[in-house]
């Protein structure tokens, strides 16, 4: 039997399983549906929990039913083999956990301030049943918005940020928000993300595309007076601007670095970093508004600086775009990563066409990823997730039956560590009319090990474990042990597992094992042997 191993762990992520030999624009749409699923590729989505648009998706739910949707929710991604979440759990100096800084979110339980009754920890709840179901858990933070309507602040209760240091927020038309230009601020929002840092086990923190507020006519951003006094060495307040953000994302990374190196930080921009019109270094575009100029983010910069892993530009334009045509702006950025992740961010709410004519066609999005895997980007990440769920023009259908029939795992960050875990050993399979289970042990040095992943193969197969369509779990639990209930039939059935690191890096497979299975026995016989063979008669170990 043929054992193939390759060596692609000590380099980042440069390419896919498929080879695409046609141009982009000669590839006709009904064949993107053959495509072949890399086997490494971000796939995220966003779920955003600010005016209760995708969790929960009522203030009103019960600490049950939130519970309950959440699962449904995660349940329904993992159908489509998606492998990380982006969940917003500070939409506007609130937090959907318990904060030493911030009060509880009412988008959570209805009240700014209230708890969930009874309590639970709702933070705590979404990671540990988002690693059940193998995928990550990346917290969404909103850095500096503070209300979206400012008649609100009579609600808030005297405890709250905006009534002890009232100096620190400005008014921005109907909106209130954190003055970035105060360094007092930057340390505080620095501060309330390392906290969860520190205190959960989260994969990644995840900011969003508002810095400075989106530019509104005819109203001005008050900040004369932050500049007079912080501005002196700059000519123009733009660039000082600027600055005042790249500090910001600067220290935050600073700052979880030495929090917990492991940590993935990225943030999802506003697309256009520059038109070619305004800087040589910028994109064959037109739009009227620019992530550097209007938003005052210096979004390549950061990826230059090595300040994030990751950038996700919300390129929410489609390919017949006149302005910013979805391939022009994609295949710039793939120009200007600096060695660090890109994932696209896709407007899977488009396809509702409310919005925009030309996303009438659920083939714009599968267009979309199809170019990506082209250009060997490192994976996508669709908002959002009520839109996914919801199944839109029959997009998440698509994703099932086509874009992604294999599993995915995430692709690995190997400036943070490009070592990769020792494989399992001692794999041993037990057979039982309802399926055959996998028990194993980890390396006595085991290096910051997250998860395994469980390939499965035929008798006469051979053992590749860089083909995807083998890989039946990625399985992110604490218990070495796995029950395999998709099977096929009767037959020998060969087994291979790897270990995966907090960097994604994969280790070396196990020694195949075999097993013959057969449609006999019972769960109650078959656990009784396993478990005197393994010494572990334990509720835990029970299906």
């Amino acid at each position: 039997m043929i054992y193939k191993q390759t060596k692609m762990r000590n380099s980042i992520f440069k390419g896919t399983l498929l080879t695409i030999t046609v141009f982009f624009g000669l590839f006709p749409l009904q064949m993107v549906a053959q495509i072949k699923s890399p086997k490494r590729e971000m796939r995220g989505v966003w779920i955003a929990s600010v005016m209760n648009l995708d969790f929960p998706s009522s203030n009103k739910l019960s600490v049950q039913a939130q519970q309950q949707e959440f699962i449904r929710i995660l349940d329904e991604h993992a159908k489509s083999k998606l492998n990380a979440v982006f969940v917003q759990i500070r939409p506007q100096t609130d937090a959907f956990y318990f904060s030493p800084y911030e009060h509880w979110s009412e988008w959570l339980t209805g009240k700014h301030g209230t708890m969930p009754q009874p309590y639970y920890d709702p933070l705590a709840f979404m990671i540990t049943e988002t690693h059940a179901r193998g995928m990550e858990f990346h917290a969404w933070f909103n850095p500096f918005r503070v209300l979206t309507d400012t008649t609100k602040a009579k609600n808030l209760p005297d405890t709250h940020i905006t009534k002890k240091q009232p100096t620190w927020f400005m008014d921005y038309g109907k909106a209130k928000l954190f003055n970035p230009a105060l360094p007092e601020v930057r340390s505080y929002i620095t501060e309330v993300i390392a906290d969860v840092a520190r205190r959960y086990e989260i994969d990644g923190v995840h900011l969003d595309d508002y810095f400075y507020p989106y530019p509104t006519e005819n109203i001005e951003i008050k900040d004369e007076k932050q500049f007079l006094q912080y501005g002196k060495t700059f000519s123009n307040k733009a660039d000082w601007r600027r600055e005042n953000i790249n500090q910001f994302v600067a220290q935050l990374s600073q700052t979880l670095k030495q929090t917990k190196p492991y940590l993935k930080f990225g943030i999802s921009p506003f697309p256009v970093w520059r038109n070619q019109a305004q800087d040589a270094n910028g994109s064959a575009t037109t739009g009227g508004l620019t992530a550097y100029d209007h938003l005052f983010a210096d979004t390549r910069l950061w990826l230059s600086k090595g300040w994030i892993d990751y950038i996700a530009p919300q390129n929410y334009f489609s390919h017949q775009s006149d302005k910013v045509p979805y391939k022009t702006l994609t295949e710039w950025w793939a120009k200007n990563t600096f060695g660090r992740h890109l994932y696209i961010g896709h407007a899977v709410y488009k396809l509702s066409g409310k919005e925009d004519s030309k996303w009438t066609d659920k083939g714009e999005i599968k267009q979309q990823l199809q170019l990506n895997r082209q250009l060997n980007l490192q994976g996508s990440i669709f908002y959002s997730s009520k839109s996914l769920t919801t199944n839109l023009l029959g997009f998440q259908d698509s994703l099932r039956n086509s874009l992604n029939r294999h599993y995915a795992l995430l692709p690995p960050m190997t400036w943070k560590d490009n070592v990769p875990p020792p494989p399992p050993t001692q794999v041993e399979a037990f057979c039982a009319k309802e399926g055959i289970l996998l028990y194993w042990k980890s390396s006595q040095n085991v290096k910051d090990v997250v998860g395994y992943v469980i390939y499965r193969f035929g008798k006469d197969e051979v053992i590749d474990i860089e083909n995807p369509s083998h890989i039946i779990a990625v399985h992110r639990q604490e218990k070495t042990v796995f029950i395999d209930q998709n099977l096929q039939g009767n037959g020998e059935y060969v087994y291979v597992i790897t270990a995966l690191d907090r960097a994604n890096n994969e280790s070396l497979g196990s020694t195949p094992t075999k097993i013959q299975y057969k449609d006999s026995g019972s769960w109650a016989d078959f656990l009784q042997t396993f478990a005197q063979w393994a010494n572990l008669w334990d509720k835990s170990v029970t299906p």
